[in-house]
């Protein structure tokens, strides 16, 4: 049996069994949902393990919701009548940690229109930090992002590495499995998303169609990208059909409930002066790895287009942001206004400090730019928002961290730790 490998969501689930009657553990196929929650279960029913389960879930829910607890309900979308179920137990039982939900897909809200408030915690696993797989030096922890102390570090990937990492993705079978084919498993991902977990969630769906999307969505990673222009990229086949602004807006709602995609939002801060912001959204798959098996693309490709690789690599980075940031409660976002200013990323924590970072693949030009940019930044927002900033990064795939002298952190994405 392979060892457990911890995930930095571990402590966040405990810590809300305490809090909650129930802890729903959601995330994409592949991302050890069902290993994380059985580390703190005492008992569990897995509703893909028979098809009989689901129907008898939904018709006798008491029979799958007795058992130790906390108890494991693994993939319970299957029967969507158990988000009333398990309310309604956890109302009756009074008492935190009863019970801890899987799942792969968000079902309609209808069926989740009975607030769990009070009730449900959720907690999404997303793939493997640098950190979770063992690449990351662990020489910057991110709360110190926070506290604004000086870093420094030195070691960690190289871009070379960071080629195949972003081709590998953190899903815990291929960190795990060196021996397995990035490409093979990833592809065999795609093709399943269509032809199975869209009609999973009630979502009718061409498999050609949805490709077409995916290819779409793979070369506009990290843009600011409209359902309209994805429409005019995603063609299918020879004849060269586009897929439809409607059709595009309601599989990517589809591909938000399953995971495989991610909206990063615009940041909307009070400013110092009338500028206008842009407030759409960049789109990220919620491993870069999916965007590299969409294109086709192999380490090596990656290295010889530095374009794709930079994009890649950004996304690399939110994917990062995002599972650090979840346990601080923050959330990622992206700045852009009517005056060209750009910041990749802004994480803010709900006590209201947040950090802006910049990413570049390294260069001290590009580095020196990028630190502009967050100065500029600095100075747009109001005072209020200014006494809150806690750190101004450019995040690189370098092997070097330190603290400039104008403040600016320079940090290697491979010496974050928690």
């Amino acid at each position: 049996m392979e060892t457990y490998r911890n995930r930095l969501v571990d402590d966040l689930v405990r810590k809300s069994l305490d809090t909650f009657g129930a802890v729903i553990i959601q995330g994409p196929r592949a991302t050890g949902k069902t290993t994380t929650g059985l580390q703190v279960a005492n008992s569990s029913v897995r509703l893909d393990s028979d098809p009989q389960l689901p129907s008898i879930a939904e018709t006798s829910p008491g029979v799958v919701l007795s058992g130790d607890t906390p108890r494991l309900i693994d993939e319970w979308q299957l029967a969507p009548t158990l988000w009333n179920a398990v309310r309604h137990e956890v109302d009756q039982r009074s008492v935190p940690g009863q019970f801890v939900l899987t799942g792969s897909a968000t079902p309609p809200d209808d069926i989740t229109r009975h607030s769990g408030a009070g009730r449900f915690r959720r907690i999404t696993l997303r793939p493997m930090t640098l950190g979770e797989s063992g690449e990351s030096a662990g020489a910057v922890g991110f709360t110190e992002l926070f506290s604004g102390d000086a870093i420094a570090g030195i070691g960690g990937p190289t871009v070379e590495d960071y080629a195949s990492i972003l081709v590998r993705g953190g899903w815990p079978v291929l960190v795990a499995q060196t021996n397995r084919s990035p490409q093979d498993y990833l592809g065999s991902y795609l093709d399943d998303i269509a032809r199975v977990d869209l009609p999973g969630v009630e979502v009718q769906s061409d498999p050609l169609r949805v490709r077409a999307l995916v290819r779409a969505l793979a070369r506009n990673t990290s843009t600011e990208v409209s359902a309209t222009k994805l429409s005019a990229e995603a063609k299918i086949g020879e004849s060269g059909a586009e897929v439809s602004a409607q059709t595009v807006r309601r599989y990517l709602d589809a591909l938000t409930r399953v995971f495989v995609i991610e909206e990063q939002p615009a940041w909307a801060p009070h400013l110092r002066s009338k500028v206008r912001l842009r407030t759409h959204p960049k789109w990220h798959f919620i491993d870069p790895s999916l965007a590299a098996a969409a294109l086709g693309a192999g380490p090596n490709a990656l290295l010889g287009d530095l374009n794709t690789l930079g994009l890649l690599f950004e996304s690399l980075c939110i994917r990062d942001l995002r599972v650090l940031s979840q346990p601080l409660g923050g959330a990622v976002y992206h700045y852009r206004d009517e005056n060209g200013l750009e910041v990749d990323a802004i994480v803010e924590l709900n006590d209201g400090r947040w950090a802006a970072f910049e990413v570049k693949l390294g260069g001290s030009k590009n580095i020196d730019m990028a630190a502009g940019n967050l100065r500029a930044l600095e100075k747009k927002v109001s005072q209020q928002r200014a006494s809150e900033l806690t750190s101004l990064n450019v995040l690189t795939a370098g092997n070097t961290s330190y603290t400039r002298e104008d403040g600016v952190n320079v940090v290697a994405l491979g010496h974050l730790a928690p």
